[in-house]
């Protein structure tokens, strides 16, 4: 018996309503159809994500908490737990290999999936989309939008212009319906300063880009004008890579003070260097190369970095990489009193466990004394164990 023939729209892209606030609600149902906010707890911190609920008040992700704040008095505040939005992941994850063989993380709560062969199981696209947000549904209480197209860029285009709650499949018969009304922002690589020399040209729609020849937007942008053109007619070649390796794990804070006092910038240090570790092994992963990010009172921000001889996934090892850098960094700006920001990160990252060299430093009582306190965390929570530096804050 011969197979269907093969779908015309065989990209999609899958994006998890409000991931963030959508998994707290299911930490807690008291929360739900309340407005919540992740992040920006302190008064100095920033928004990482929000509900719907409170994005109709105009609170969006980046924005300054004490803004938010002001937009959304009624807003309910919670710190990002991270092991838990991976746990989710993982989750969502699970469903997503079942619907394709090659799947494409692009963060936590996204990722493409290459549809190809999947005429010969499901007789159309939109009953494999319905089929797939379903799925999600039962096995974690999450929402996710779905859009599928014959390309990365329709499909992701059309899960941010469906959500919440919905699917759209650009059939290649409609996307210049679909494209071109859409504002020029919606085109990538659209940021503030091109839009706005667009708009100076007359060009405020995806379809007044398309009408312009492409060797005058390669004039006036550059290589940028070529992809536009491509862009602006649905083109993209770009193909669905299946687990594209992860770059870095990594974790920072904007402090509600900046911090002045070595005792306090040190044990944010450690904080930051513990998190990343917990990370790194929730991932499977361990790295090699340590990175500080250092912004002071002033906004400046600057990096430091070393590659470690061994991989590394303790707290301990980041930590002391991590003191170095930061006081290299600190020793290049010595009239630089005060830190507004901290960041640790961790790349060149290799699949777990670490294969480090036995030493006093990194000892297999460490490692097992690092699997107990992940042990611990994941029954009790990320507060109940940790290092005693933490216990009190200075």
């Amino acid at each position: 018996m011969r197979g269907r023939p093969a779908w015309e729209t065989p990209v999609l892209h899958a994006d998890l309503d409000a991931f963030y606030p959508s998994v707290e609600v299911l930490k807690d149902p008291a929360l739900a159809g309340r407005p919540v906010i992740v992040g920006g707890t302190g008064s100095r911190g920033v928004v990482m994500s929000a509900s719907y609920e409170a994005r109709v008040t105009g609170v969006l992700s980046a924005m300054p908490a004490s803004r938010a704040r002001r937009l959304c008095p009624e807003g309910i505040f919670v710190p990002p737990d991270f092991e838990a939005y991976l746990a989710y992941s993982r989750r969502v994850r699970e469903v997503f290999d079942s619907f394709s063989p090659v799947v494409e993380p692009l963060a936590l709560d996204e990722a493409f999936l290459d549809l190809k062969g999947a005429g010969r199981m499901w007789p159309a696209p939109a009953v494999l989309g319905e089929a797939l947000r379903c799925a999600v549904r039962e096995a974690t209480g999450l929402v996710v939008s779905v859009g599928i197209a014959a390309n990365k860029f329709l499909a992701k285009l059309g899960s941010s212009r469906t959500k919440p709650d919905g699917m759209v499949v650009v059939r290649p018969g409609e996307v210049e319906s679909f494209l071109h009304p859409l504002p020029v922002e919606d085109l990538w690589g659209v940021g503030e300063q091109t839009a706005a020399v667009l708009a100076r040209l007359g060009l405020r729609t995806v379809g007044d880009v398309a009408r312009v020849p492409q060797e005058t937007l390669e004039r006036v942008f550059g290589a940028l004008g070529s992809q536009l053109a491509a862009l602006a007619a649905g083109r993209d070649d770009r193909p669905v890579v299946a687990d594209a390796a992860r770059k870095s794990v990594g974790a920072e804070e904007t402090f509600e003070r900046d911090l002045t006092q070595d005792v306090q910038i040190l044990h944010a240090l450690l904080h930051l260097a513990d998190r990343v570790a917990s990370r790194l092994r929730a991932q499977g992963n361990s790295g090699r190369t340590v990175t500080v990010k250092i912004r002071f009172g002033n906004f400046t921000t600057i990096t430091r970095s070393k590659t470690l001889a061994h991989d590394a996934d303790s707290a301990t090892v980041i930590y002391g990489a991590a003191r170095a850098l930061l006081a290299a960094g600190l020793a290049s700006r010595p009239t630089q009193k005060t830190i507004r920001l901290l960041g640790v990160s961790v790349s060149q990252l290799s699949d777990w466990p670490a294969s480090v060299q036995l030493s006093l430093a990194r000892s297999p009582r460490w490692a097992e004394a690092d699997r107990a306190l992940d042990r611990v965390r994941q029954r009790f929570g990320d507060a109940a164990l940790g290092f005693g530096a933490l216990i009190e804050p200075p």
